[in-house]
């Protein structure tokens, strides 16, 4: 299995009273569990979320403590309010597939809605609230900046679903960063604002992204799903609450190059919590 080098971490030698120890391991594969039954898109996860992958809320401070955090990169909007940065943006994030789709899904607690851009361009997802679950299928050991087989499935939190607000961007064999609005044919999705009567900027989004016309289309290799597949994963999630690029958190990997997301291998159905 190969070490990724920003996970490594050096332990002084004044902490041990003795010799620096260097301490190298590879992230575990984030399991994605299989769906067994039908699910509709509806801005409603409770259907699936029990059995989908998820592994806790995430907000700034959990991920100061990620070795990929970077607070260059990872960093909230700082409109000199009161309130704690945990109460900006906290999150929790779902996964899972089917023969046919990727479901993924945001439960999310956000102190306000930002989906406007004064410089707009279709492409500038990042510059609006939105969430983006970027993979690469199959996962290689090619260092690229969406290359062939690396995707960026966008979701721009408009509950108005503008024609940009599915937005993919991706790579071939010839070309990186293509960018043009999720095929219809390939995406559904729903935003579900203040689903839990508590605040106007919190939300659910559920997606569905068929895989043969997204993953298909990207890598010639990519085969259709199988328990056992190996994908890469990292989420952006952005929040620029009327500031400008960087409002956003960044989890299971450091920016565009695929090598750096979390490895994640499609498993068999997940049995749901019990009492």
């Amino acid at each position: 299995m190969r070490t990724f080098p920003w996970i490594a971490v050096l332990l002084g030698a004044a902490a041990f009273g003795g010799t620096a120890v260097e301490i190298e391991e590879c992230p575990s594969p984030i399991p994605v569990p299989r769906l067994e039954k039908p699910v509709v898109i509806d801005g409603d996860l409770s259907e699936w979320r029990d059995f989908a992958y998820t592994d806790g809320v995430w907000d700034i401070e959990r991920l100061r403590q990620c070795p990929w955090f970077d607070p260059e990169r990872n960093r909230l909007t700082n409109h000199g309010e009161r309130c704690h940065p945990t109460q900006d943006l906290m999150s929790r994030y779902f996964i899972a597939w089917d023969e046919t789709f990727l479901y993924l899904g945001a439960e999310v607690h956000d102190n306000a809605n930002d989906a406007e851009d004064p410089e707009h361009e279709p492409k500038r997802w990042y510059y609006k609230d939105s969430v983006s679950w970027f993979m690469e299928a199959p996962r290689d050991q090619e260092n690229e900046r969406f290359g062939e087989g690396d995707h960026a499935f966008s979701f721009v939190i408009d509950p108005a679903k503008p024609s940009y607000g599915a937005w993919w961007r991706h790579g071939s064999g010839e070309e990186s960063y293509i960018e043009e609005p999720l095929p219809p044919e390939s995406v559904a999705y729903e935003i579900k604002m203040n689903p839990w009567g508590k605040g106007p900027g919190d939300y659910v989004l559920e997606a569905r992204v068929n895989m043969e016309g997204t993953f298909g289309r990207g890598d010639p290799s990519w085969a259709f799903p199988r328990e056992g597949h190996v994908y890469s994963l990292a989420i952006v999630h952005c929040d620029p609450d009327g500031g400008g690029y960087g409002g956003h958190l960044i989890l299971y990997g450091t920016g565009d190059d695929d090598n750096t997301w979390r490895p994640c291998v499609l498993r068999g159905p997940m049995r749901a919590p019990g009492p």
